[in-house]
């Protein structure tokens, strides 16, 4: 096929994909668009996974970016059931799982990836079970019953929100980090604090440096046991340590890949045809800056739409700043920018437990701020600070500790 009339293909049919096809849309393009998924439904939003959906509040429908009615109005062409099986970049073709081969102009990949998998776990206990897409949600909603016990492996996001998920569903709920602290990847020791009395506040029994020894049971799992002795009957287990990045396709095709698929300034590969977005994707905030990967809704927005615009030539440089929420009971904990390793520079206490902490650069320029507080309250505050992060304004650490001083002040200033 001559590539100037071949279709536009997105492979990986997430939030990423999603928007990503609907942008194309949007902006003008009306060649053939194909958004090629593993799942069986239309693009959707994750973060309700671990909360609406658990609880009853939500259905797919109500966070769905798309549905398949509005893809066959918009004449995007959505494949389920055929995984790519290969990418030949040089041909610039793809091979699906029925062995037909696709041609492509341009190639966004959205891959996303899987929850990864505890070793040792055997595959027909059917109560051992994992959280990252819808169908996953719905079999842990099934266990999730007033009175049963389940022990979540994992003291990241995914583990705390779905342990707040249970626990408004009547489960007793043990949490097992293997870490110090909870959240210790990404957040600073506050937080981690705060996160760590709210959720024994609401009821759960939460563990620090508790390692996993070995999982007992006959046709399903009923005791977990650790290494330090300790042996926790149970009637479901949820494992949340993580994703793993789905880089298998890009990585036999040749293309750079570290942690994800490693893209340029544009979310171009190492290929030029070839784009990634999403949680898959592996980019750099600064030039020199180190690789990292998002998984955040709030990237797989922009991601997704900032690749669609490259993909038609706008060659933009992605410059948006990182951030993400995540809701436990009724307090929201939100992030904008980079908290980076060390402590923060200034903390400024709201009241009623709430907290804003700012993370400055050696020349007093907010690089990040974290915060913590019921409801939505602190979002005001954390939509100021990345207007700061973006100013590049040096900024007075008392001020910043100072609730009296108001942000918007020091942004005027």
């Amino acid at each position: 096929m001559n590539p100037a009339t071949a279709p536009l293909v997105i492979v990986g049919a997430g939030h990423a994909g999603g928007r990503a096809a609907l942008t194309l849309r949007e902006q003008g393009y009306d060649g053939r668009l194909l958004l090629i998924g593993d799942e069986p439904h239309a693009p959707y939003e994750r973060p309700a996974l671990s909360k609406g959906l658990l609880q009853g509040t939500a259905e797919l429908a109500s966070f769905s970016v798309c549905g398949a009615q509005q893809l066959r109005a918009l004449g995007i062409e959505h494949l389920t059931g055929q995984p790519v099986r290969a990418l030949d970049t040089a041909a610039r073709r793809l091979a699906l799982a029925d062995g037909t081969h696709l041609a492509y102009r341009g190639l966004l990949l959205a891959t996303g990836g899987r929850a990864r998998r505890l070793p040792g776990v055997a595959p027909h206990w059917p109560n051992v079970l994992y959280l990252r897409t819808h169908d996953e949600a719905l079999a842990l909603r099934d266990h999730l019953r007033p009175g049963a016990r389940l022990v979540v492996v994992g003291g990241g996001f995914i583990g705390l929100e779905v342990a707040a998920s249970a626990r408004a569903q009547g489960c007793e709920v043990t949490v097992l980090e293997a870490g110090p602290r909870l959240a210790g990847r990404v957040l600073p020791a506050d937080l981690g604090d705060a996160l760590l009395a709210l959720h024994r506040a609401q009821g759960v029994d939460v563990r620090l440096n508790a390692r996993v020894e070995a999982f007992e049971g006959g046709s399903q799992v009923e005791v977990v046991s650790l290494v330090d002795g300790s042996r926790l009957p149970c009637d479901g287990v949820l494992v949340g340590i993580g994703m793993q990045p789905a880089i298998d396709l890009a990585q036999t095709a040749g293309l750079a890949v570290g942690q994800g698929i490693r893209v340029d300034a544009f979310l171009r590969t190492s290929d030029r045809q070839v784009y990634a977005a999403g949680d898959v994707c592996e980019f750099r905030l600064h030039p020199q800056g180190p690789f990292q990967r998002q998984e955040t809704w709030r990237n797989a927005e922009a991601q997704g739409r900032h690749a669609a615009l490259n993909l038609l030539g706008a060659e933009l440089p992605y410059e948006q700043v990182p951030g993400f929420w995540s809701d436990h009971y009724d307090t929201s904990l939100q992030m904008v920018g980079q908290a980076g390793d060390s402590p923060p520079s200034a903390r400024r206490e709201l009241g009623n437990g709430g907290l804003l902490l700012f993370f400055l650069d050696a020349d007093q320029r907010l690089q990040g701020a974290c915060g913590w507080g019921a409801g939505n309250s602190v979002a005001k505050d954390i939509k100021l600070c990345e207007r700061l992060i973006g100013a590049g304004l040096p900024l007075p650490v008392d001020a910043l500790a100072d609730a009296s001083v108001s942000l918007k002040t020091l942004l005027r200033n």
